[in-house]
């Protein structure tokens, strides 16, 4: 299988987006990154404040299982961040999309 990618749509609560984009950019990228995730990119709903996305770059899946576990399952993760999410997201809407990039596409 070649590279994919992860499109992962949250629903913010009320009120929350601002403060969700800055721990998303100066905690949760930067700590993800320093484990070797590739983030390609960080989106705020335009007019609508409820919407987050971003996107993340996987070569295969045994790759995505082993930084998944290095991050998901580290210590700073789970007393640090996972329990300070809830503050910020309606974890029941979150939309994870795996997807391919076509031929053409520039981010092949």
């Amino acid at each position: 299988m070649s590279a994919f990618y992860e499109l992962r749509q949250y629903k913010v609560l009320p009120g929350k987006l601002d403060e969700w984009v800055k721990i998303m950019e100066d905690e949760i990228i930067p700590f993800q990154v320093a484990n070797g995730m590739v983030i390609c990119g960080s989106f705020r709903g335009e007019e609508d404040e409820s919407v987050y996305i971003w996107l993340r770059r996987f070569e295969s899946e045994a790759q995505r299982e082993e930084l998944y576990k290095k991050v998901y399952e580290s210590d700073y993760w789970k007393n640090e961040m996972a329990p300070r999410v809830s503050d910020y997201l309606d974890r029941s809407a979150a939309v994870i999309t795996r997807i391919v990039p076509t031929p053409k596409s520039t981010v092949r």
